[in-house]
């Protein structure tokens, strides 16, 4: 594995990073493989448990709503704990000690997941894997005005969301190919139990996440912190709410991204969240569109490589806003879906500006926050990111219970995406009371 590093670290790509960069950006090659699991074989597995264990009283709607809930703990809970934990984190020495805690007791929960006994136990162990998970990313996103430059902000954050693209999907397919041998699509397949498959799966992402972690966990140094120490959570929470009011009341610039992010962040979760609702309602393939599914991770990552160029030339919030227009005219484009060919089209669309929306806006919001308090700061980013597709799935849904197609309930997100346009550009054009952009 450090030969793997060394390599990797040589080539033309990572040539111009430093030892924190290149650390820090292969967090993201290992934190996106359980992303990808939990995206596409946990809840699989957890429903076969569900239903297996309890043949006639659980079925399989039961199964996926009693997952939707779970899935909603998890985002109140990261949501409300984010800026206590980033608080927390910004006092001197901590936040390395915070991030390595979490990523440690998620990889445990991951591999504890595969040992599940019940159902139950099954989704308890992943919402606390979960919670830790995003727990971690908190941590992880504020460590970015530590290990570079304004200047290489753009670069590097896009860097880390490239990699964790086609780094994902490394772990992934041997987790596939485990689900495939313990007869996940035909039990005439089957050349080893649904359990030992599980193990697998979980094990080789647990295993993956933690080895790609060690070099940030090794190099990391916390040069932003603030001097000040909070002594009970009372005085953390004071510190929080006089944050959140003056980016209410004075720093407008802040305000104004953060809307504006909840708004187009919202239509990219929605999308991503239902991608195979998509398909489905169209009375796609199955095996067509995970192998689209598949190709866009490629795509992304690309797409992710191009803007980071990009961003060596151009102001972040115009490229920022390219990546808009372009899930605006994807949403349009959907009014026009009806085979498979054109869910690729679409799929590669998604593709082309999905990663890059993403770690431009981490970026973006790291020059306009002071430095001293990004873990802070970084908790209030996650209450908005962590509601991204909350509205936008409802309007699905009040879309389709309307009687309304899905292309048309997937047309409708555009308008996320042009509110999201309009306020960004207010924000832009705020004084920033942090530092220049």
């Amino acid at each position: 594995m450090k030969g793997l590093f060394n390599w990797l670290n040589k080539t033309k790509t990572f040539r111009d990073l430093t030892a924190q960069e290149f650390s820090w950006v292969l967090y993201d090659v290992g934190n996106s493989a359980y992303t990808m699991l939990a995206c596409s074989l946990i809840p699989i597995w957890f429903k076969e448990l569900a239903i297996g264990t309890n043949p006639g009283q659980i079925t399989g709607d039961k199964a996926t709503a009693y997952y939707s809930i779970a899935i909603s703990v998890v985002t109140v809970i990261v949501a409300l704990l984010g800026p206590i934990f980033g608080a927390l984190a910004d006092r001197k020495d901590s936040k390395k000690i915070f991030f390595q805690t979490t990523v440690a007791a998620g990889v445990i929960g991951c591999v504890l997941n595969s040992f599940a006994w019940s159902w139950m136990a099954f989704l308890v162990i992943y919402v606390l894997t979960k919670i830790l998970y995003q727990a971690s990313l908190t941590f992880y996103d504020s460590m970015l005005n530590d290990v570079t430059s304004e200047d290489r902000m753009d670069a590097v954050s896009s860097y880390g969301y490239a990699w964790g693209y086609i780094g994902s999907c490394i772990p992934f397919l041997v987790a596939m190919v485990a689900y495939i041998l313990s007869g996940g699509l035909s039990e005439s397949l089957m050349v080893f139990s649904p359990l030992v498959g599980k193990i697998i799966g979980f094990g080789v992402t647990a295993v993956w996440w933690m080895l790609v972690t060690l070099p940030l966990i090794r190099n990391y140094k916390q040069n932003n912190y603030v001097e000040t120490t909070h002594t009970s959570v009372g005085q953390v929470f004071k510190k929080i709410f006089g944050t959140l009011k003056k980016i209410a009341l004075k720093d407008k610039k802040v305000l104004f991204f953060l809307i504006a992010f909840f708004l187009y962040i919202d239509g990219v979760g929605t999308i991503i969240d239902n991608c195979i609702n998509i398909g489905t309602d169209l009375g796609l393939p199955t095996v067509g569109q995970v192998v689209f599914l598949l190709a866009t991770q490629v795509v992304a990552w690309i797409g992710s490589l191009v803007f980071a160029k990009l961003s060596k030339k151009y102001r972040t919030v115009p490229l920022i806003l390219v990546c808009i227009a372009g899930y605006f005219a994807v949403c349009l484009y959907a009014l026009t879906l009806k085979t498979l060919l054109h869910f690729g089209i679409l799929a590669f669309g998604v593709g082309c500006f999905q990663g890059s929306i993403q770690s431009l806006s981490r970026s973006y919001y790291s020059k306009i926050i002071p430095p001293e308090n990004s873990g802070e700061y970084f908790g209030i980013y996650d209450i908005f990111a962590k509601g991204a597709s909350f509205l936008g799935s409802a309007v699905i849904a009040w879309v389709k219970l309307a009687g309304g197609t899905i292309n048309i309930a997937v047309a409708s997100l555009a308008i996320f995406f042009a509110l999201g346009f309009l306020f960004l550009v207010i924000s832009s054009k705020q004084k920033s009371l942090n530092k220049a952009e």
